[in-house]
């Protein structure tokens, strides 16, 4: 059987061959020679047998050679020629001599500032920050500071220093704790000072009892109403002796400052409604009444778990508590929290500082880089208030802060340090409502109502203690602390 090639030039078994066809195959209308017949399709376009005879090694889709122009015969390094002197591709549409070349062009003189501008522009800012910073570390008052206290505990409870404070009525917080005057809930151990919370006696609050601090003398307190408590089971009476035992200690006796540096190392508490503080109180009240005088809170935090909407032991709080009366206590404009990062402030300790100068005062954890709270004294406080002229009454309100002429007032004069482990409340430092707590701020039953709830309570106090390793104050030394 004869054997003829298909359009790839391959011979294909039982048709005839070209040679043997005695007619010869007719070409297709508009084919331009001969040679084209041997394409099946006759358009012109050899096929691969044909460019092999032609030396272009099968490649069908090459250029025949009588269809290119004799210009696209160049040398053969410059066109990229392969085998038989052809190329694969050459455009039609670019002719050589036509591309353009922008960068042999002279370039426009302007065109430099282009990349100048930029480069001025960083320069000049990297000089201006440059300036600013060294500007703010020259303008940045550099105090020398005197020790006051240094205390590590080493000889116990130094009582020329500190003072237990000694009360049964909650220290105007309605707090739910007796602080006590010996060494059951603030002692020294292992060298670290511990203030623990522990429950007061549960016959105390099944019969009628009473605690009266006056006469056995250890009432810290000029207000009776401080040191009076007491069970009463009448019918339809609710009042009961401070459910919770716990301690309340200070430095007024010792160590005072205006303007200086505090630092407390100390591990927070674990357990549902403790109320941790580290704080400072005037050693006079040289304004007025609380908060005429000012409050500085270094850090307070809650025992609760990280669940308390309000925060639990993972977070800590510092603010300054200043007005003209209570009910104009601006504390809100002054107050910051501080979230630990994967850990809580009960799980180790933690140093919590306060730095206070005539024209700045921040608090800081382990480093004053850490900041947590800071107020600059640029700004008068009255003017920073914005306190109305007059109280709910009609009773105008005096400016007794501007008369100084010091923007810093009142924190511009002797502060003492407070540490305590207070225990529920009524003042809202727990949210009513909020992570079952068991009582209402405005009830009459809030004590007995938290007393009841001991259930719930007291399983959470795995530690419940504040506990402090070291307190250092300085107080500033270099002549102008009475700026």
């Amino acid at each position: 059987m004869d054997n003829t090639e298909n359009f790839y030039g391959r011979p294909v078994a039982g048709m005839p061959s070209a040679a043997s066809t005695a007619a010869p195959t007719p070409l297709r209308p508009g084919t331009p020679s001969e040679t084209a017949g041997r394409n099946p399709f006759g358009d012109g376009i050899e096929s691969q047998a044909s460019h092999r005879s032609s030396g272009l090694n099968g490649n069908p889709f090459a250029s025949p050679s009588a269809s290119r122009p004799p210009s696209s015969f160049d040398s053969a390094s410059a066109l990229g020629r392969f085998d038989g002197g052809q190329r694969y591709f050459h455009s039609r549409r670019v002719r050589k001599g036509e591309i353009e070349k922008p960068w042999t062009k002279q370039v426009d003189p302007k065109e430099k500032w282009v990349t100048i501008l930029p480069i001025l522009g960083i320069v000049l800012g990297l000089a201006i920050s440059g300036f600013l910073v060294w500007d703010g570390i020259r303008s940045v008052v550099k105090h020398n500071y005197c020790l006051v206290l240094e205390e590590n505990w080493a000889n116990g409870l130094n009582e020329k220093v500190w003072m237990k404070e000694v009360q049964v009525n909650g220290f105007g917080n309605g707090e739910f704790e007796q602080t006590t005057p010996g060494d059951a809930n603030v002692y020294v151990e292992n060298g670290h000072l511990i203030i623990k919370a522990t429950p007061q006696d549960d016959a105390l609050m099944q019969k009628n009892y009473e605690i009266d601090l006056l006469k056995d003398g250890t009432c810290t307190s000029d207000n009776p109403a401080y040191c009076i408590a007491a069970t009463n089971i009448t019918a339809g009476n609710s009042s009961i002796v401070p459910p919770v035992l716990s301690g309340r200690i200070n430095t007024r006796r010792g160590a005072t400052i205006k303007y200086g540096r505090i630092e407390v190392t100390a591990k927070l508490p674990v357990g549902d409604w403790l109320w941790p503080a580290i704080w400072m109180m005037p050693l006079d009240s040289a304004y007025g009444p609380w908060p005429q005088s000012g409050e500085i809170d270094i850090v307070e935090s809650r025992g609760n778990n990280y669940t308390h909407p309000q925060g639990g032991n993972n977070i800590i709080s510092s603010a300054l508590h200043w007005g003209p009366n209570p009910a104009n206590d601006a504390w809100w404009r002054t107050n910051v929290k501080r979230q630990a990062l994967h850990t809580t402030y009960a799980s180790g300790f933690n140093t919590f500082g306060l730095e206070w100068s005539q024209k700045y005062l921040f608090t800081y954890v382990n480093s004053r880089l850490l900041q947590v709270l800071y107020v600059n004294f640029d700004t008068p406080m009255w003017t920073r208030g914005n306190f109305p002229v007059q109280d709910a009454n009609g009773t105008r309100i005096d400016d007794v802060w501007s008369k100084t002429g010091r923007a810093q007032t009142p924190f511009d004069q002797p502060f003492y340090l407070i540490l305590n482990l207070a225990v529920g409340g009524t003042n809202g430092w727990f949210e009513d409502n909020v992570n079952g707590k068991p009582w209402l701020d405005g009830s009459p039953n809030a004590r007995k109502d938290f007393w009841e709830a001991k259930g719930q309570w007291l399983p959470t106090w795995t530690q419940p203690q504040l506990e402090v390793s070291k307190v250092m104050m300085w107080q500033q030394c270099d002549g102008d602390e009475d700026l």
